[in-house]
């Protein structure tokens, strides 16, 4: 749908250029003139064809700058369950000058490859708050292991989820219920209350609200990251998350 958009709007510009006296609506030309356009824009586009590429890029840079805006005000909107919720694991600095909120799968392939990076991030800058979301995506087993480790959340604050999270996400294989079992059990947790907390419906409600915010933020696929105002799609790298935060930082906003 993009491309034949794009290339009627590439068309009319040929024939804009070619005809600069032709009339100025589509409904405003005859029959006569709408069956001798065909033959023009083919003629225009195809000894110009770098007329159609610029404008598929300009369509494709609006509708970026169109689907931004509407995440960050959908970021606007949901500040205070996106930036603060009980359903979500607060690690780093609870009290950071900075957040970095991240929406994950602990199947995701490229959220296991960014975990280095979030680690270097907390360990960089003191002053910096990660908020870690659950948003299982990846199949049945993404959402045992996303409901193991929710009720967890409840018997191991902050470093001590972390650690949690990072064995968990850094385990080779598909990961499920059982892994996250095995893992909470490793870490001494308490297993009967583990199996009375993941039986909560406040469990199901948390990743609910997760997947809602989600869907809010056009954010589809993980790792995806919030930053200031800005959603991040995918694993950019600890440069460029880097940089955002100390823009976040210095003046409140992902670009100062």
């Amino acid at each position: 749908m993009k491309l034949h958009w794009a290339a009627l709007v590439a068309a009319m510009i040929g024939l804009a250029a070619l005809t600069p006296l032709a009339p100025a609506a589509a409904d405003e030309f005859t029959p006569a003139q709408k069956q001798e356009l065909g033959p023009i824009i083919k003629d225009y586009l195809v000894n110009h064809p770098e007329v159609l590429r610029e404008a598929i890029e300009a369509l494709d840079k609006h509708d970026k700058e169109v689907a931004q805006a509407e995440r960050e005000k959908a970021v606007s909107d949901r500040a205070g369950p996106l930036f603060s919720s009980p359903f979500q694991a607060n690690v780093g600095n609870p009290d950071g000058g900075a957040t970095l909120v991240e929406f994950f799968d602990y199947n995701c392939h490229y959220c296991k490859g960014a975990l280095p990076d979030i680690a270097k991030l907390m360990k960089d800058d003191p002053n910096l708050k990660v908020v870690l979301k659950d948003f299982p995506v990846l199949g049945p087993g993404s959402v045992e292991a996303a409901q193991v480790a929710s009720a967890a959340r409840s018997q191991l604050p902050g470093d001590r989820f972390w650690a949690f999270h990072t064995k968990l996400l850094g385990m080779k294989g598909p990961v499920g219920k059982a892994e996250a079992l095995s893992v909470a059990k490793e870490m001494g947790l308490d297993m009967d209350r583990l199996a009375k907390d993941m039986a909560n419906p406040q469990i199901q409600s948390g990743l609910q609200e997760i997947m809602g915010m989600a869907d809010a933020l056009q954010i589809n696929g993980t790792p995806s990251f919030v930053v200031g105002q800005e959603v991040v799609v995918g694993a950019v790298g600890y440069d460029q998350l880097k940089d955002k935060i100390d823009a976040v930082h210095k003046c409140g906003h992902s670009v100062c």
